[in-house]
């Protein structure tokens, strides 16, 4: 059974030889690091070489501007969450019908075609990363989102219209010159803190899901498995996030409340399969490899065997020692 083939039933609740492994989406420091520790020179040898199934192949440089425009255009007025965008004092749906949304027509596959046509027997992840969530977030300021949830639904409304619609023509683009070469629809939005939701669940119901699950019925479209990247603490809403079509959750924050593996085993165990679930809060940075490797069969024996073993956060800093990352992989294909 090849990568392909391995994830692929994983997450269609199929047999397969073993569980899944992924190690993420390192930061860039953390790859000298990990090059210099298994004596590799590139990342696709390194991921060969720990028997690695899955490769995130996305068109992150694909919208190409002629004036070199920015796809979204949030001009936010400084770099923390909470920054008034846009839209941070706006009242009237027609001022956002008429800001310069982005152009699907400035879209260049041909890097991303190249990727998945050299990508080999691996499980491919990609599509638009789509985090509309958060960008209704910028395009507002974090805090005037939530108020305006509640001021002004309909100017809410409207800029996460916008948004999706985009996404779903551009994906609708990618899906269909790529058919054939994709395995799975991943995309994320951060809908948790540490301890709970960001918004409430009603909140949810009116303002995120029915735009959600346009995402997700269009992966499906395409016969692609639709996996969704959410941190922190979703518990209370991931009975929603599986009605509406999500095939695999992750990266299943291990140290966010209630998401540790026994939980959600107890709870989800036949109705989603999971990608992560070992910890980069602590374990993998503080832990010894022996405490690794225990805690890698512990989540295996919960999760598994619709289990793709991964760091709880796709991008490894340079602070988990390599040795860590190591042990995790050697027990993930045992």
């Amino acid at each position: 059974m090849n990568s392909r083939e391995r994830v692929r039933s994983i997450i269609a609740g199929e047999p397969a030889d073993r569980c899944g492994l992924w190690l993420g989406n390192p930061h860039p420091e953390t790859w000298l690091l990990l090059h210099q520790y298994f004596g590799t020179s590139t990342e696709e040898e390194l991921r060969r070489k720990l028997q690695d199934d899955v490769r995130w192949i996305a068109p992150w440089e694909a919208y190409q501007h002629p004036e070199g425009k920015p796809m979204f255009d949030i001009q936010r007025k400084g770099p923390e969450l909470g920054a008034e965008g846009v839209f941070g004092e706006c009242e009237d749906v027609q001022e956002v019908l008429d800001f310069e949304w982005p152009n699907p027509n400035y879209f260049d596959f041909s890097e991303v075609l190249e990727q998945l046509r050299d990508a080999g027997d691996v499980y491919r992840a990609g599509g638009f990363w789509c985090p509309f969530f958060h960008h209704v977030a910028d395009f507002f300021g974090m805090e005037n989102y939530f108020i305006k949830m509640y001021t002004h639904p309909e100017v809410v409304h409207a800029v996460t219209r916008s948004i999706i619609d985009f996404y779903l023509e551009a994906n609708t683009r990618l899906f269909a010159i790529t058919e054939g070469l994709l395995d799975a629809f991943f995309f994320g939005n951060d809908f948790g803190t540490q301890l709970d939701l960001l918004i409430s669940p009603e909140s949810f119901k009116e303002f995120i899901f029915p735009y959600f699950c346009q995402l997700t019925a269009l992966g499906h479209q395409y016969d692609l498995q639709v996996i969704l990247h959410s941190c922190g603490a979703i518990k209370r809403v991931i009975p929603d996030i599986i009605e509406l079509g999500v095939d695999a959750l992750h990266p299943l924050q291990a140290k966010a409340a209630n998401m540790h593996a026994e939980s959600l085993a107890a709870d989800f165990k036949s109705k989603v399969a999971f990608i992560g679930g070992i910890d980069t809060q602590d374990l993998l940075v503080n832990g010894t490899p022996d405490e690794v490797r225990a805690d890698v069969r512990r989540v295996k024996k919960a999760l598994g065997p619709r289990l793709v073993v991964s760091p709880s956060h796709e991008a490894v800093l340079p602070n988990v020692p390599p040795e860590n990352l190591h042990a995790m992989a050697e027990v993930a294909i045992e």
